[in-house]
Protein backbone atom coordinates (compact mmCIF):
# COMPACT_ATOMS: atom_id res chain seq x y z
CA UNK A 1 0.00 0.00 0.00
CA UNK A 2 1.82 3.23 -1.04
CA UNK A 3 1.33 6.35 1.15
CA UNK A 4 -1.16 8.39 -1.14
CA UNK A 5 -3.52 5.20 -0.55
CA UNK A 6 -2.67 4.57 3.34
CA UNK A 7 -3.18 8.72 3.62
CA UNK A 8 -6.75 7.70 2.05
CA UNK A 9 -7.66 5.20 3.73
CA UNK A 10 -6.56 7.57 7.30
CA UNK A 11 -8.97 10.48 6.13
CA UNK A 12 -11.73 7.73 5.14
CA UNK A 13 -11.92 6.83 9.07
CA UNK A 14 -11.33 10.08 10.26
CA UNK A 15 -14.59 10.76 8.54
CA UNK A 16 -16.17 7.93 9.64
CA UNK A 17 -15.15 7.98 13.02
CA UNK A 18 -16.22 12.12 13.27
CA UNK A 19 -19.68 10.86 12.02
CA UNK A 20 -20.49 8.06 13.90
CA UNK A 21 -19.13 10.39 17.41
CA UNK A 22 -21.45 13.38 16.14
CA UNK A 23 -24.49 10.86 15.37
CA UNK A 24 -24.22 9.27 18.85
CA UNK A 25 -23.51 12.68 21.06
CA UNK A 26 -19.81 12.12 21.88
CA UNK A 27 -18.00 14.64 22.44
CA UNK A 28 -14.18 14.93 23.40
CA UNK A 29 -13.40 17.65 25.89
CA UNK A 30 -12.62 20.76 25.03
CA UNK A 31 -8.80 21.50 24.65
CA UNK A 32 -9.43 24.41 27.09
CA UNK A 33 -10.66 21.83 29.75
CA UNK A 34 -8.56 19.27 29.15
CA UNK A 35 -5.35 22.16 29.76
CA UNK A 36 -7.23 22.93 33.01
CA UNK A 37 -7.02 19.52 34.31
CA UNK A 38 -2.41 19.63 33.07
CA UNK A 39 -2.18 22.67 34.34
CA UNK A 40 -3.58 21.59 38.07
CA UNK A 41 -1.98 18.57 37.84
CA UNK A 42 1.64 20.48 36.76
CA UNK A 43 0.84 22.23 40.06
CA UNK A 44 -0.33 19.94 42.74
CA UNK A 45 -3.44 21.33 43.04
CA UNK A 46 -5.52 18.25 43.64
CA UNK A 47 -9.00 19.28 44.45
CA UNK A 48 -9.62 21.73 42.06
CA UNK A 49 -7.83 18.85 39.40
CA UNK A 50 -10.72 16.45 40.51
CA UNK A 51 -13.39 19.26 40.24
CA UNK A 52 -12.45 19.38 36.11
CA UNK A 53 -11.87 16.15 35.79
CA UNK A 54 -15.50 15.50 37.27
CA UNK A 55 -16.81 18.19 34.72
CA UNK A 56 -14.99 16.19 31.60
CA UNK A 57 -16.34 12.96 32.96
CA UNK A 58 -19.89 14.72 32.85
CA UNK A 59 -19.55 14.16 28.78
CA UNK A 60 -20.26 10.79 27.14
CA UNK A 61 -16.41 9.74 26.30
CA UNK A 62 -15.65 9.28 22.74
CA UNK A 63 -15.62 5.69 21.11
CA UNK A 64 -11.69 4.80 21.13
CA UNK A 65 -12.75 0.94 20.39
CA UNK A 66 -15.92 -1.22 19.42
CA UNK A 67 -15.80 -2.86 22.95
CA UNK A 68 -17.12 -0.52 25.82
CA UNK A 69 -14.37 -1.63 28.13
CA UNK A 70 -11.75 -1.23 25.52
CA UNK A 71 -13.18 2.33 24.86
CA UNK A 72 -12.85 2.84 28.31
CA UNK A 73 -9.61 1.43 28.92
CA UNK A 74 -8.33 3.35 25.83
CA UNK A 75 -9.09 6.69 27.29
CA UNK A 76 -7.60 6.12 30.13
CA UNK A 77 -4.20 5.22 28.82
CA UNK A 78 -4.39 8.57 27.35
CA UNK A 79 -5.50 10.32 30.12
CA UNK A 80 -2.13 8.42 31.99
CA UNK A 81 0.36 9.26 29.17
CA UNK A 82 -1.42 13.24 29.84
CA UNK A 83 -1.12 13.25 33.96
CA UNK A 84 2.85 11.77 32.75
CA UNK A 85 3.61 14.91 30.70
CA UNK A 86 1.97 17.44 33.34
CA UNK A 87 3.58 15.78 36.62
CA UNK A 88 7.05 16.49 34.69
CA UNK A 89 6.23 19.73 33.85
CA UNK A 90 5.66 20.15 37.50
CA UNK A 91 9.19 19.12 38.17
CA UNK A 92 9.06 15.33 38.67
CA UNK A 93 12.53 13.65 37.17
CA UNK A 94 10.72 11.74 33.93
CA UNK A 95 11.70 8.20 34.64
CA UNK A 96 9.60 8.50 37.59
CA UNK A 97 6.83 9.68 36.30
CA UNK A 98 6.81 7.13 33.49
CA UNK A 99 7.77 4.38 35.79
CA UNK A 100 4.49 5.39 37.60
CA UNK A 101 2.70 5.79 33.88
CA UNK A 102 3.52 1.82 33.39
CA UNK A 103 2.54 0.77 36.91
CA UNK A 104 -1.44 2.22 35.98
CA UNK A 105 -1.17 1.24 32.31
CA UNK A 106 -0.47 -2.22 33.47
CA UNK A 107 -3.44 -1.81 36.49
CA UNK A 108 -5.57 -0.51 33.83
CA UNK A 109 -5.57 -3.33 31.75
CA UNK A 110 -5.84 -5.62 34.56
CA UNK A 111 -9.66 -3.96 35.70
CA UNK A 112 -12.76 -5.22 33.81
CA UNK A 113 -15.54 -3.17 34.53
CA UNK A 114 -16.64 0.38 34.21
CA UNK A 115 -16.89 1.02 37.94
CA UNK A 116 -13.57 -0.25 38.71
CA UNK A 117 -11.87 1.80 35.89
CA UNK A 118 -13.95 5.23 36.83
CA UNK A 119 -12.75 4.65 40.49
CA UNK A 120 -9.00 3.97 39.27
CA UNK A 121 -9.10 7.22 37.14
CA UNK A 122 -9.84 9.09 40.26
CA UNK A 123 -7.20 7.36 41.83
CA UNK A 124 -4.30 7.37 39.28
CA UNK A 125 -5.13 11.40 39.26
CA UNK A 126 -4.45 11.70 43.28
CA UNK A 127 -1.40 8.95 42.98
CA UNK A 128 0.10 11.55 40.25
CA UNK A 129 -0.13 14.76 42.09
CA UNK A 130 0.65 12.78 45.83
CA UNK A 131 3.99 11.86 44.27
CA UNK A 132 4.70 15.08 42.73
CA UNK A 133 4.20 16.42 46.26
CA UNK A 134 6.51 14.07 47.38
CA UNK A 135 9.12 14.90 45.68
CA UNK A 136 10.74 17.75 47.84
CA UNK A 137 11.88 20.64 45.82
CA UNK A 138 13.90 23.61 46.58
CA UNK A 139 11.56 27.23 46.79
CA UNK A 140 13.05 29.09 43.78
CA UNK A 141 12.53 32.59 43.11
CA UNK A 142 10.12 33.07 39.84
CA UNK A 143 12.95 33.70 37.02
CA UNK A 144 14.48 29.82 38.06
CA UNK A 145 11.48 28.35 38.47
CA UNK A 146 10.21 29.58 34.49
CA UNK A 147 13.69 28.33 33.62
CA UNK A 148 13.62 25.09 35.32
CA UNK A 149 10.23 24.81 33.54
CA UNK A 150 11.27 25.98 30.46
CA UNK A 151 14.52 23.04 30.71
CA UNK A 152 11.93 20.57 31.37
CA UNK A 153 9.49 21.26 28.47
CA UNK A 154 12.31 21.50 25.77
CA UNK A 155 15.22 18.97 27.16
CA UNK A 156 15.16 17.16 23.67
CA UNK A 157 15.71 20.09 21.41
CA UNK A 158 19.04 22.57 21.24
CA UNK A 159 19.27 24.21 24.87
CA UNK A 160 21.96 26.96 25.75
CA UNK A 161 22.25 29.40 28.53
CA UNK A 162 21.23 32.51 25.75
CA UNK A 163 17.96 30.56 24.68
CA UNK A 164 16.85 29.95 28.29
CA UNK A 165 17.61 33.58 29.08
CA UNK A 166 15.66 34.43 26.26
CA UNK A 167 12.54 32.72 27.12
CA UNK A 168 13.04 34.31 30.76
CA UNK A 169 13.46 37.63 29.64
CA UNK A 170 16.88 37.89 31.47
CA UNK A 171 20.86 38.76 29.81
CA UNK A 172 22.35 35.20 30.61
CA UNK A 173 25.51 36.89 32.51
CA UNK A 174 22.56 37.19 34.73
CA UNK A 175 20.80 34.14 34.70
CA UNK A 176 24.22 32.17 34.71
CA UNK A 177 25.04 33.30 37.66
CA UNK A 178 21.56 33.51 39.63
CA UNK A 179 21.25 29.77 38.34
CA UNK A 180 24.43 28.33 39.90
CA UNK A 181 23.33 30.62 43.32
CA UNK A 182 19.84 28.97 43.41
CA UNK A 183 20.54 25.82 42.38
CA UNK A 184 24.39 25.18 43.32
CA UNK A 185 25.40 24.12 39.82
CA UNK A 186 25.53 26.10 36.23
CA UNK A 187 22.32 25.99 34.40
CA UNK A 188 24.66 23.42 31.38
CA UNK A 189 24.95 21.14 34.43
CA UNK A 190 21.69 20.86 34.99
CA UNK A 191 20.65 20.46 31.73
CA UNK A 192 22.74 17.65 31.08
CA UNK A 193 21.83 15.80 34.65
CA UNK A 194 18.32 15.99 33.41
CA UNK A 195 18.87 14.82 30.19
CA UNK A 196 20.81 11.85 31.63
CA UNK A 197 17.95 11.04 34.27
CA UNK A 198 15.40 11.19 31.23
CA UNK A 199 17.72 9.01 29.15
CA UNK A 200 17.67 6.03 31.32
CA UNK A 201 13.95 5.43 30.51
CA UNK A 202 15.13 4.80 27.05
CA UNK A 203 18.13 2.62 27.83
CA UNK A 204 15.34 0.43 29.73
CA UNK A 205 12.71 0.39 28.31
CA UNK A 206 13.72 1.11 24.38
CA UNK A 207 15.14 -0.68 21.42
CA UNK A 208 17.58 2.50 20.22
CA UNK A 209 21.16 2.24 20.12
CA UNK A 210 23.54 4.24 22.85
CA UNK A 211 24.19 6.61 20.00
CA UNK A 212 20.86 6.85 18.48
CA UNK A 213 19.58 7.84 22.46
CA UNK A 214 22.67 10.38 22.51
CA UNK A 215 21.79 11.88 19.48
CA UNK A 216 18.21 12.24 20.84
CA UNK A 217 19.33 13.80 23.78
CA UNK A 218 21.29 16.37 21.94
CA UNK A 219 25.02 15.26 23.00
CA UNK A 220 27.23 15.88 20.63
CA UNK A 221 28.44 11.83 19.62
CA UNK A 222 28.41 8.92 22.08
CA UNK A 223 31.69 9.12 23.60
CA UNK A 224 30.67 12.79 25.38
CA UNK A 225 26.88 11.11 26.58
CA UNK A 226 28.84 7.95 27.82
CA UNK A 227 31.01 10.18 30.13
CA UNK A 228 28.19 12.47 30.94
CA UNK A 229 26.70 9.62 32.20
CA UNK A 230 28.87 8.42 34.53
CA UNK A 231 29.75 11.66 35.76
CA UNK A 232 25.97 11.59 37.02
CA UNK A 233 25.12 7.88 36.88
CA UNK A 234 28.26 6.16 38.34
CA UNK A 235 28.53 3.83 35.21
CA UNK A 236 28.16 3.77 31.34
CA UNK A 237 25.49 3.61 29.57
CA UNK A 238 25.98 0.38 28.67
CA UNK A 239 26.68 -1.38 32.19
CA UNK A 240 23.40 0.92 33.16
CA UNK A 241 21.74 -0.92 30.66
CA UNK A 242 22.88 -4.32 30.94
CA UNK A 243 22.49 -4.48 34.91
CA UNK A 244 19.05 -3.87 34.34
CA UNK A 245 18.45 -6.74 31.68
CA UNK A 246 19.85 -8.78 33.75
CA UNK A 247 18.27 -8.00 37.02
CA UNK A 248 15.12 -8.32 34.96
CA UNK A 249 16.12 -11.94 33.68
CA UNK A 250 17.27 -12.95 37.74
CA UNK A 251 13.53 -11.83 38.42
CA UNK A 252 11.84 -13.77 35.62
Amino acid sequence: MNSTTLNSSIVKKFMKTRMENKQNMYAHPSYTLEQRLLHCVARGELEEAKLVLSQINQLDRARLADNQIRSLKNSLIITCSLFTRAIIKGGLLPEDAFNLSDVYIQQIEKVNTKEELDELEYEMLVCFVDRLHAEKKPAYNYTINRAITFIHEELLKDLSLEKVAEHVNVHPNYLSKMFKESVGVSLTEFINSKRIEESKYFLLHSKLTISNIAQLFQFCNQSYYSSQFKKYAAMTPKQYRDRHALTEQLEA
